[in-house]
């Protein structure tokens, strides 16, 4: 089966984000797609720009016939998890989360990001 333009841009790629020691603000980075990063001053902005610059990078790489990477693991990992939490730390973390305009699942993900959870370290 061949793959269109529209298949690969449909790929949930996996992506991290980092603060910008340089200039502040963030960088989001798609570890699949090399060079492919977005750059905001929040991590909402940040996310937008990647989720823009991975469409253009997409798309750049298809024209040119350049091999588009096809997601690693994505059949074992579906970025779900059920987690069974006290009410009173479901209470903060809504509350947290409304506070900052965000989801639930958004800010847990951004803590999670900001902990280091789930970077290699050397």
């Amino acid at each position: 089966m061949e793959k269109d333009l529209n298949y690969y841009l449909n790929l949930d790629y996996p992506f991290n984000v980092r603060p910008d020691t340089d200039d502040g603000g963030y960088i989001v980075e798609f570890p699949e797609l090399r060079y492919c990063v977005g750059t905001g001053d929040t991590i909402e902005e940040a996310i937008k720009d990647a989720m823009l610059a991975k469409s253009e990078w997409i798309k750049a790489s298809f024209e040119a016939g350049i091999a588009i990477p096809e997601l690693v693991g994505s059949e074992e990992y579906n970025g779900c998890i059920s987690l069974r939490i006290p009410k009173s730390l479901h209470k903060l973390v809504a509350e947290t989360a409304k506070k900052e305009g965000v989801s639930a699942n958004q800010f847990l993900s951004h803590l999670f990001i900001s902990i280091n959870i789930g970077r290699k370290t050397v």
